[in-house]
């Protein structure tokens, strides 16, 4: 990769939450040296509150308005990122064809079991999911997984995120697909 295409690359990590975007997200921009994005992080800042609070105070349609303006906001001021998208934005306002159009959305599609079992050990840190018995928490997966599955599949790039993949395995799999 010469560095002159790496200056004009956008990469859109989306997938279930759980999925590891963030963390896979902060990983490639040491690699590859671009600036990294959560989305969900940049909202928390522009709003100055939680996710939670603004699903609370503002409703959901408020958070995904405010979502796709943030992510139009970066895309257009920044040439080059890499984006740690929530499990939602691809979902909504043609959110996943203006990615595509903007740059590389690359779907981290991590197991079913896998996501249970690191939303289960994070499910305090998850307001919506920190009710939930075990059972409940496998039916939400499932059910959202489901109606989301039908916009992760229009990514550019599939990563079958497993517990062994390696950095350079997913970059080869950015820049060779």
């Amino acid at each position: 990769m010469r560095s002159s295409e790496l200056l004009q690359m956008k990469i859109f990590l989306i997938g279930f939450m759980g999925s590891g975007k963030t963390h896979r997200g902060r990983q490639l921009s040491q690699k590859l040296n671009l600036p990294f994005f959560d989305l969900d992080e940049q909202i928390v800042n522009s709003e100055g509150k939680s996710i939670n609070r603004i699903f609370e105070e503002e409703g959901e349609e408020y958070f995904r308005l405010k979502e796709k303006e943030v992510l139009n906001i970066i895309t257009e001021s920044h040439s080059s990122f890499i984006m740690a998208c929530g499990g939602g934005a691809p979902c909504y306002f043609n959110n996943i064809e203006y990615m595509n159009q903007s740059g590389v959305t690359v779907w981290l599609n991590t197991p079913l079991q896998t996501l249970f079992k690191r939303l289960a050990k994070e499910r305090d840190q998850r307001p919506l999911l920190k009710s939930l018995t075990d059972v409940q928490l496998n039916t939400f997966i499932i059910r959202k997984f489901s109606d989301r599955k039908i916009y992760y599949e229009q990514a550019k790039v599939l990563i079958e995120d497993d517990e062994h993949i390696t950095l350079d395995q997913i970059i080869e799999k950015i820049f060779h697909a």
